[in-house]
């Protein structure tokens, strides 16, 4: 007869995600590194209580069963989560549990998040009574046509799999769908188990199978046979191959397959933003960024690109140019990319595959018909790759180091100072662009810029989640003053927890990147400025009397404020080097020049009024007018 164990359905889950690991590649890990949560009523006394027995170190022990981390914003702890997921190469996640109401709406952002990116996070949010003995309960939302919704099923559409456990024997099949959608290299997001409150806390006799340790392999599919030989074709056929590597390079770590098969074959790699650091700035095929912010090397190349070899991009519209960049009459797409719905987008050959076996079957193949990039080629992309580089080093210049930096000046300072053990974490703003452009990646996962969702906030919790992950390596969250604003409650996080990670906070005094884009559309900067009101009702008075640093300082950190270049080189230096979590403050240009970087080189379809009487809006209607003119349906 099979052995049972009593447990609450709270006291069950924790003891079985435990007990879940992963493996790829021969090394095995946890599953669930660790659970986040902030408590209410909806979570306190089941998945509160459970935690209290398995969180805390046993007598004679050195580690929790399941450790356990505090939060203040259930979006930052899923950020936090997320950003530990990556860097463990989506091998290893935490799960975040929340009460009910607000705490569990709060997740839909993160949890988007995290979908988009496909990267693993589970979530708990607590529910309504699942045996209704009161109804409403406080935070409930009566829904008059369906007694079984609640705001959990906010995170239906933005969670890869989503159930409501009203039983506690439901949680074993929903348990086991979920451990195998956290670790589908296609499928995984967000995973979402709605636990209502009087469950959790329900007793049920578990059998004893069900927390036995379970290893879910991280599979790497090879390509198909036909396939990789329709692809070996396309290769051969091509005179001005570009690859573009995407985000499933760094999944599958496939960094080093990709270099070797760049060198074996001369084709250049251009990288969107997720993929940035497949190789090192200096690899002699790297070209930098591609799309709307990317090089001015890559772009021309894909202008001109005869096949474009895909490897785990999604082809989103900045990749692209919104449908203009790649621009050749014949071109044609190759898409190496282990999601089916990836593979066969711009009706391009699939080859469905592992980005790391399919690269190593590609070069497998090719040798024996000798193939390389012709000699012209491979000097025209040097050659233009070297003049790009000089206008890198023109926009991290300072000639003059005791004045206020620009933003661009503030990454060459930081690049002087990194190593290959450096990490910098970025989201969204007018950063993503500059990064993009200019940033010199040293190692696989230097380049840490999440620009799938393009989430504000996302910086600071997220650069905890990479700390914990790495925590011999220095971790950077660079944000300006409006991402800041956004959501800097988990200083106090890295703060109670120790987690010393480096946040440097460029003040402009407004949305900048939003400003930027506004004027170009006919916006006229309206409503991007952090300034007082003025008589018009226009937000152009003087710039807002707010101390972000005296506000960091305030929640624990320790703060460098930074006047000069020569300061910054002082304070950035003083920071990576602090055994605490430090804030580097520095004041950069207003909202009204947003970086000094080289300005975009593809478009980005923002579309324009089609009527205005306002001459930037007029303008600016016939210029984009002149771009969509350009977009192509690739069929």
């Amino acid at each position: 007869m099979t052995s049972t164990t009593r447990l609450t359905v709270a006291q069950a889950l924790v003891r079985f995600l435990a007990a879940q690991y992963t493996e790829r590649d021969g090394t095995r890990r946890r599953l669930i590194g660790a659970v986040w949560g902030i408590f209410g009523h909806g979570n306190v006394a089941g998945i509160g209580q459970a935690l209290v027995e398995h969180s805390t170190v046993p007598p004679g022990g050195t580690h929790p069963v399941m450790p356990f981390h505090q939060g203040r914003n259930e979006q930052a702890m899923v950020h936090a989560a997320v950003g530990y997921a990556r860097q463990c190469g989506r091998l290893s996640a935490h799960a975040v549990t929340t009460s009910i109401g607000p705490g569990a709406t709060n997740l839909v952002t993160g949890a988007a998040l995290a979908t988009v990116n496909h990267l693993p996070v589970l979530l708990l949010p607590g529910d309504v009574f699942a045996a209704r003995p009161a109804d409403p309960v406080l935070q409930q939302l009566e829904v008059p046509f369906a007694g079984d919704v609640s705001v959990n099923d906010c995170l239906r559409p933005v969670s890869r799999y989503f159930d409501r456990i009203t039983r506690p024997e439901a949680l074993i099949p929903a348990a086991l769908q979920a451990m195998r959608v956290l670790t589908d290299p296609v499928d995984t997001g967000a995973v979402t188990l709605a636990l209502p409150q009087d469950v959790q806390a329900e007793a049920y006799d578990w059998p004893g199978e069900f927390f036995a340790e379970r290893t879910w392999s991280v599979r790497r599919q090879a390509p198909d046979a036909g396939e990789l030989a329709r692809a070996v074709a396309a290769v051969r056929a091509a005179r001005r191959p570009l690859i573009v590597a995407g985000g499933g390079v760094h999944h599958s770590r496939a960094e080093e397959a990709l270099a070797e098969f760049a060198s074996a074959t001369g084709i250049p790699v251009a990288s969107t933003q997720a993929g940035k650091g497949s190789l090192r700035w200096d690899h002699p095929q790297d070209v930098g960024g591609i799309g709307h912010t990317g090089t001015a090397t890559a772009d021309d190349l894909a202008r001109t690109a005869d096949l474009v070899i895909g490897v785990g991009t999604r082809y989103t519209d900045f990749t692209t140019a919104s449908g203009t960049l790649f621009a050749a009459p014949d071109v044609r797409f190759l898409n190496l990319n282990i999601a089916p719905h990836d593979g066969h987008k711009l009706a391009g050959v699939p080859l469905i595959a592992d980005a790391r076996a399919g690269l190593e079957a590609l070069a497998g193949a090719l040798p024996a018909h000798r193939h390389r990039a012709e000699p012209a080629y491979v000097t025209e992309y040097t050659d233009d790759k070297e003049r790009w580089e000089h206008r890198v080093d023109a926009a991290y210049e300072a000639q003059d180091t005791d004045v206020r930096p620009t933003q661009t000046q503030v990454l060459g300072v930081l690049d002087e100072l990194v190593t290959e053990d450096d990490i910098l974490i970025n989201a969204a703003g007018s950063l993503p662009g500059d990064l993009h452009k200019l940033w010199r990646a040293r190692s696989r996962d230097q380049y840490h810029v999440e620009y799938g969702y393009s989430c504000m906030g996302y910086e600071i919790p997220a650069a905890i989640g990479v700390r914990m992950a790495a925590p011999d390596r220095p971790v950077w969250a660079l944000v300006g003053d409006g991402t800041y604003l956004m959501m800097p409650t988990e200083i106090v996080t890295a703060v109670q927890e120790g987690v010393a990670i480096k946040v440097v906070v460029l003040q402009n005094h407004g949305y900048a990147s939003i400003g930027g884009l506004s004027e170009s559309v006919g916006g006229e900067r309206y409503g991007t400025a952090y300034r007082r009101l003025a008589a018009d009702r226009t937000y152009t008075g003087v710039p807002l009397p707010v101390d972000l640093a005296a506000n960091a300082a305030s929640l624990g950190m320790r703060v460098l404020r930074a006047g000069t270049v020569r300061d910054l080189r002082a304070a950035l230096a003083e920071a990576r080097g602090a055994d605490t979590p430090t804030c580097v403050y520095v004041e950069t240009e207003t909202a009204d020049t947003v970086s000094g970087a080289p300005p975009a080189q593809a478009w980005w379809d923002v579309p324009v009024a089609e009527t205005a009487t306002r001459p930037s809006a007029v303008k600016a209607r016939e210029e984009y007018d002149r771009h969509v003119a350009a977009r192509r349906r690739h069929l």
